[in-house]
């Protein structure tokens, strides 16, 4: 264990290399590795003063079920043209309530924890001007979006402190539950940590004739992890990440959140930078009808539901079903997430069809590639198939329109010598298909489009992806963010 410790600190460094800028508190001893080193972070002396005192009492959050989920707010655009709807939206601190009566210093988009949501539909397109308000420069990656690379966020490719960009996205793909975060170089977990994630929510044509739960039924909900000092602060503990035992949805701990006596389509996003959410609503049934890429081909009753950092999954709860005045739980492994009040009976025709998408036949593959995730012994750092990033490197040339295999292997097994790690793959550009787990049919709910999935430990699994978009350098890698920042990133190039 004191090895994989030495390795999370080694992430650590990376995670929190301006750590002299931003107030955040750093629980960690960094380690220099081949990822970092002290002239690339300066600030790293500063950390290892300060690790000590950043471990003083965490502050206990609210009592459970006493603080109202919010929805976040829906972003409006700033003009419409006749394909585009025009948005700008500022990156900037902000002094926010998580913790009820206490305020805490976060990193924003638009100034609230959870950013404003930004509503795109199929075919219509998406211009949205950021202008960093921050003092370091930071970036923007839509995840999940197919878009060309100048407005994927590029790790390297940052909004300098008061400048602005522009992002296009053309939003030519199905309706689905996308994201966005911070991806700047180095910063991407401190950042996505502090505040720095939002929905963007694709309403595919399909989706209204289905006649799926809409308007106030249709409802967004981010869940992430955290960890507060005494003062309410934010404690980043990269050696400790079971350390964040404060639960959050919408940015409020433990809340509740009354529902009428009506189905829901709830959209659930876990954006913690490491936790793997085990969801259950006490044994009461939740029909899973999307995930990363959109809908499924049809609707997966289940009760229990697993989220990896980054993955999203859509599902269909009849609070119908139950009195007024029944209270449902939504629970982790670790306890309470939130709460349902079912609170007044109203007319309801939404409903769930037997048959939501029909699925593309996959086209035929001629290139297999394998990639390994697991940490690189002789760097300390974790990696992709032995290498840590390196922004001058290519690791995939990729021709246009071409469909590829990837074998997916996670290194990390219970036996090796760092123990059982697991990662999740994320992959940009493109949405890709789950073949198989071990040689075995993919999971409940990976029958649809994915861009993000769990590897377990020892575990070997295929997906296939087409390459259709633009020319440029696209990255890969674990969304495990601390994994991230400590190396396990790579990248591809298409080309035409």
């Amino acid at each position: 264990m004191l090895k994989r410790r030495v390795l999370l600190g080694a992430g650590g460094v990376v995670a929190t290399g301006a750590a002299l800028a931003w107030p955040i508190r750093v629980a960690s001893r960094p380690v220099v590795t081949a990822a970092t080193d002290a002239h690339t972070h300066p600030a790293s002396e500063h950390i290892l003063r300060m690790g000590k005192a950043a471990m003083a009492s965490p502050r206990q959050a609210a009592q459970p079920f006493t603080v109202r989920m919010p929805v976040p707010r829906v972003a409006a655009p700033v003009r419409r043209t006749a394909d585009t709807d025009v948005y700008e939206l500022a990156l900037r601190p902000a002094q926010v309530e998580i913790l009820p009566g206490t305020t805490t210093a976060a990193l924003t988009y638009g100034g609230t924890f959870v950013g404003p949501t930004i509503k795109a539909k199929t075919g219509r397109k998406v211009q949205v001007t950021y202008v960093n308000g921050l003092d370091k420069p930071a970036n923007v990656h839509l995840h999940g979006g197919h878009v060309p690379p100048e407005s994927d966020g590029y790790p390297m490719d940052l909004i300098a402190v008061g400048a602005s960009r522009t992002f296009d996205y053309p939003n030519r793909q199905a309706g689905s539950t996308l994201w966005y975060h911070d991806h700047t170089h180095h910063m991407e977990a401190e950042h996505v940590y502090r505040g720095m994630h939002g929905f963007y929510l694709i309403e595919g044509p399909q989706e209204r004739r289905l006649g799926l739960p809409r308007g106030r039924h249709d409802v967004p909900i981010m869940l992430r992890d955290a960890h507060f000092d005494a003062t309410g602060g934010l404690i980043l503990d990269v050696e400790h990440p079971e350390a964040r035992s404060t639960l959050l949805a919408n940015g409020r701990p433990l809340p509740y959140f009354p529902v009428d006596a009506a189905k829901y389509r709830l959209r659930l996003l876990n954006s913690s930078i490491h936790k793997i959410f085990r969801l259950d609503l006490g044994g009461v049934e939740m029909v899973q009808i999307a995930s990363d890429g959109g809908l499924l081909p049809e609707p997966v009753p289940r009760t229990t539901l697993t989220l990896a950092p980054a993955e999203r999954a859509e599902i269909v709860v009849d609070f119908g079903r139950h009195a007024i005045g029944s209270k449902l739980v939504l629970s982790d492994a670790k306890g309470p997430v939130m709460r349902f009040d079912v609170t007044r009976r109203v007319p309801d025709t939404s409903r769930v069809p037997s048959t939501l998408r029909t699925l593309p036949p996959l086209p035929a593959s001629g290139t297999t590639r394998r990639m390994k995730l697991g940490v690189a012994p002789s760097k300390m750092a974790y990696a992709i198939n032995d290498l840590t990033w390196d922004a001058d490197r290519v690791d995939a040339r990729i021709t246009e329109g071409t469909s590829e295999i990837w074998e997916i292997y996670n290194a990390d097994t219970v036996d090796s010598e760092f123990g059982g790690i697991d990662h999740t793959f994320h992959l940009h550009l493109v949405q890709f298909r789950v073949l198989d787990r071990d040689g075995k049919p993919p999971l409940p709910g990976e029958s649809g489009f994915k861009d993000t999935v769990l590897v377990r430990p020892g575990e070997r699994m295929r997906i296939q992806a087409t390459f259709t978009g633009w020319p440029g350098r696209y990255v890969y890698h674990c969304h495990m963010q601390e994994h991230n920042v400590a190396g396990m990133m790579a990248q591809l190039e298409i080309v035409r």
